[in-house]
């Protein structure tokens, strides 16, 4: 069954001070292998745009099962499943070599990129596209929810900039992660890595937007939130093992 295949040699620039994989990296590979899927299958930026529709990725939910580090090939396989009315999944598994070290799932909107309506598959696709995809699942996660802060502590402001922004003209979903990220001091990273998380973009950010961010620590799991002027643009929960 279909599968793209994609390897990323990890980069200096692509880790962090503990030389494991950047969140932010880590996500721009995902997106990376989905729009070179997206292009294999036709419904490319390239095969798109000229109708006004593009795609964005609304959650992500990430399960990994060691550190990604310096000196690692990461191999990313991806395929889309078939979509729901408004909802694209796609899921990826991540390899070193051999092993298996990750699994994860998105849901994707396609959008009229005039309004940022959501628009249905039925926009651009017919039911005949679909005949071939690939129907396994890399992980049966489905609890897209993430519980609201409800005592959370301030970390941190962003404002959003021109660098933060992607060809839809507003904050692209890998610059999240950074500053998402940074509600943790480097002594709270140190000998830590990310076991799983989930993100949820709730509303885009345009530049001038003050995103603030905020987290709380409940059974486990970090939620952190960033919202402008009291309004949430973006949800997630993490935890992290020992390494």
């Amino acid at each position: 069954m279909y599968r793209n295949i994609k390897s990323y040699e990890l980069r200096y620039t692509d880790v962090d001070a503990y030389d494991s994989l950047k969140f932010s990296s880590l996500l721009a590979f995902l997106e990376e292998s989905a729009c070179l899927s997206a292009d294999e299958l036709g419904f490319g930026y390239a095969d798109v745009a000229p109708r006004n529709i593009g795609f964005v990725v609304v959650n992500y939910y990430i399960r990994l099962e060691r550190r990604i580090k310096l000196g690692d090939v990461l191999t990313v396989h991806t395929w889309p499943l078939k979509p729901k009315h408004i909802i694209f999944l796609r899921d990826y598994e991540l390899y070193c070599g051999d092993e298996k070290v990750g699994v994860a799932t998105a849901r994707w909107g396609m959008i009229d990129t005039k309004t940022f309506s959501l628009l249905p598959s039925s926009a651009y696709f017919k039911d005949e596209d679909f005949a071939n995809y690939n129907t396994e699942r890399s992980t049966q996660f489905s609890s897209w929810k993430i519980p609201s802060i409800n005592a959370g502590e301030d970390k941190l402001s962003h404002e959003v900039v021109f660098s933060d922004y992607d060809h839809y003209f507003h904050v692209n979903n890998t610059k999240y992660a950074d500053f998402l990220m940074d509600v943790f001091s480097p002594e709270e990273l140190e000998n830590k890595a990310v076991e799983c998380m989930q993100i949820t973009f709730v509303k885009q950010c345009k530049i001038g937007d003050v995103i603030q961010v905020s987290r709380q620590y409940v059974e486990g799991f970090y939620l952190i939130e960033g919202k402008v002027d009291g309004e949430l643009r973006v949800q997630m929960k993490v935890k992290f093992n020992g390494v």
